[in-house]
């Protein structure tokens, strides 16, 4: 358990009237006493409070007593006092909790406490209640009728807070044998000398306990929670009605195995990003608790939390091992095949087949690369497993390696988001993670099942049209099926992968000069022409320019041995067949540089896997079908190998 602290003198200090302080102290004792009222009347509780040096005596407000009914405060409980009013009885003070905060339901006795000066703790009569419609009398007692020597009525400000706003119907009549006490209104408090300046712990600033993510609640006030970073997103940037901004999140796990995801927002991205680490345990607290929108959340978690101005997250140098390193879930395969699209969900198998990285544009423009892997586990069946972004080059290109090399990992992915067009296939989202031969039961089963025979075990792939070698979309097809299969004629483009030779290259035009100018993360890149300063000229951004760039459009002819057909290379598919820029091959060309034509000719009649998207299109009056190469791969003896011998195999499972 952690350390426990009191609020130094804390018990002294609210005698004395500090109703700002908000004590944290120890619950010695609670009793239920006498209550006189309507018939029915709820019993009412005492309290003895200790600040480990000094006790005195309080009494429960009526909105409180549930907290002793249900025995959350019980002896040996710390709690914080956090709104609460003093009285002046018979020449001592008496406390009423209107309101309080159990930070520690139980604990042993801290200190040896005695009783404080005028706290009534020894007086047999003191804190015997009468009660009017709920609400705590307290004064000298004479059997159990209150003896106030003053009435109080429902305008009294101290009774309406009690009664909640109702005290119509409340009269405490005088006796002539009682002592009047002082009205609630309470004096100007001047701090006791031995109190001022006692530590961080004055006023709110106790320490906000720690408690499980599973028991988070909007209504708790001061929390914190300790827990393992397993997650961590990349930055945002965002832009709406009240401007631009940036966000970013990231999970939790506690050692109770409870996760939440938490976000930053704006100048919080700042100061938290680089301080958060995922493996990491930090201690977070004065987090703002909203409910989770399960569309973009897929923790087990109602909540989320969103970190604020006095938001603290302090790193654990100590890590707790009991904290896991990160919580599985996972899903065999064959259940992958029923589950609904967009669903989050883990997965382990064993990685078959990697495909090369590809470059695709998003809907917004922007570039973003892909990777395709084969997993298969025991259920028999198989699953394409898409990766985005930088996961392409970190586990990507480390798979990549492994299985040319003839190794066959486990690979266990968290928080994969599962796709139904075409068959279902699992992808990585911003908040997933590969562990690539992770130490887990799952992964050492998968191992021993693989090697012990699982390795020529004949399974299903649940994700249509997919070959080991390439991604879903990527069908191996021949030059001559292009044509035969009319493909390109649909609404959209196909896309298709053609293992061909480059026969022939139009070098008359293979480049054409390109816009410099940089569009936010982009280049123009549209075609300029020279103006009649001297200076490149570009119509769609109105500017000129002293210098232009290059850029590839290459016509060439593949051929395989079904046949040839035409295609069309962009900037980074010609670079990839010739080995150079655009640019220094356009310079070859206009200094009659020997390496323009040794350039082309190493290119030439060698075997490529070639990306490429087929679509119909017109040229006046004219349809043809236009093949324009997306990705180009040279061949790699090892992977072909495994590719034709597994469509090998294929075709002899389906006699």
């Amino acid at each position: 358990m952690a350390a426990v602290r009191l609020t130094p003198n804390g018990v002294t200090a609210t005698l004395a009237g500090d109703l700002d302080l908000k004590p944290v102290v120890q619950v010695l004792d609670i009793k239920s006493i006498s209550v006189n009222g309507p018939p029915g009347a709820a019993p009412r509780f005492r309290i003895l409070v200790s600040d480990g040096t000094a006790t005195t005596s309080t009494l429960l407000a009526s909105q409180m007593c549930d907290l002793a009914r249900s025995g959350l405060v019980r002896r040996g409980a710390i709690v914080q006092l956090t709104q609460y009013i003093v009285n002046n009885v018979n020449g001592r003070r008496a406390v009423v909790i209107l309101n309080m905060e159990v930070l520690i339901p139980e604990c042993d006795i801290i200190g040896n406490p005695v009783v404080a000066p005028e706290s009534g703790v020894s007086n047999p009569n003191f804190m015997k209640v009468n009660q009017s419609n709920g609400v705590p009398q307290i004064g000298s007692m004479q059997g159990n009728t209150i003896n106030s020597g003053i009435t109080h009525t429902g305008n009294d400000p101290v009774i309406q807070r009690l009664m909640g706003g109702n005290s119509s119907n409340l009269v405490v009549r005088p006796s002539d044998s009682a002592r009047a006490f002082q009205p609630t209104v309470q004096p100007p408090y001047r701090p006791a000398p031995n109190y001022k300046n006692h530590g961080t712990i004055m006023k709110n600033e106790a320490p906000a306990r720690i408690i499980p993510i599973s028991q988070l609640n909007p209504y708790q006030g001061r929390f914190a929670i300790k827990a393992r970073v397993t997650a961590k997103g990349e930055i945002r940037r965002y832009h709406n009605a009240k401007g631009d901004g940036k966000v970013f999140s990231f999970d939790l796990l506690d050692s109770d195995g409870g996760e939440i995801r938490v976000t930053c927002f704006n100048a919080l991205v700042d100061r938290f990003y680089e301080a958060v680490e995922v493996g990491k345990v930090y201690v977070v607290s004065r987090g703002n608790l909203k409910p989770a929108k399960k569309g973009y959340n897929h923790l087990n978690c109602e909540w989320e939390m969103f970190l604020e101005n006095q938001s603290t997250v302090e790193f654990c140098p100590d890590e707790d091992c009991s904290i896991p390193a990160q919580r599985f879930s996972f899903t065999t395969i064959d259940r992958i095949e029923d589950s609904e699209n967009n669903a989050i969900l883990d997965v382990i198998g064993v990685v078959t087949s990697v495909s090369p990285t590809t470059t695709i544009q998003r809907k917004n423009g922007m570039e973003t690369q892909k990777r395709a892997i084969t997993l298969k586990d025991m259920s028999g069946r198989s699953v394409e497993v898409t990766m985005w972004g930088d996961f392409c080059n970190r586990e990507g290109s480390q798979l990549q390696q492994m299985v040319e090399s003839g190794v066959f990992p486990v690979l266990a992915v968290k928080a994969g988001k599962v796709n139904d067009y075409s068959g279902k296939s699992v992808g990585t989202i911003s908040s997933s993670q590969l562990l690539i031969n992770p130490d887990l039961a799952e992964a050492h089963c998968l191992r021993q099942w693989f090697d012990c025979g699982g390795r020529d075990a004949s399974t299903q792939s649940i994700s249509r049209d997919f070959t080991p070698a390439a991604s879903r979309n990527e069908i191996r097809k021949t030059v001559s099926q292009i044509k035969d299969d009319g493909l390109g004629q649909g609404d959209k483009p196909d896309w298709v992968t053609v293992k061909a030779a480059l026969t022939f290259l139009k070098t008359d035009s293979f480049c054409y000069t390109a816009c410099p100018n940089m569009i936010g993360d982009r280049q123009c890149n549209k075609k300029v022409t020279k103006s009649d300063s001297g200076n490149w000229l570009c119509d769609k951004c109105n500017q000129e320019f002293p210098e232009c760039d290059y850029r590839y459009l290459l016509q060439l002819q593949i051929q395989d041995h079904t046949g040839t057909t035409w295609a069309t290379a962009f900037q980074e598919s010609g670079q990839d067949l010739l080995g150079c820029s655009a640019r220094d091959l356009y310079m070859f060309k206009e200094n009659d540089d020997p390496r323009f034509s040794e350039t082309l000719i190493q290119c030439l009649h060698q075997d490529y896997l070639l990306r490429l998207k087929v679509k119909e299109e017109t040229y006046g009056d004219d349809r043809r079908i236009k093949n324009t190469v997306a990705k180009v791969e040279r061949i790699n003896p090892v992977v072909e190998s495994r590719f034709l011998l597994d469509g090998i195999s294929r075709l002899l499972a389906s006699y």
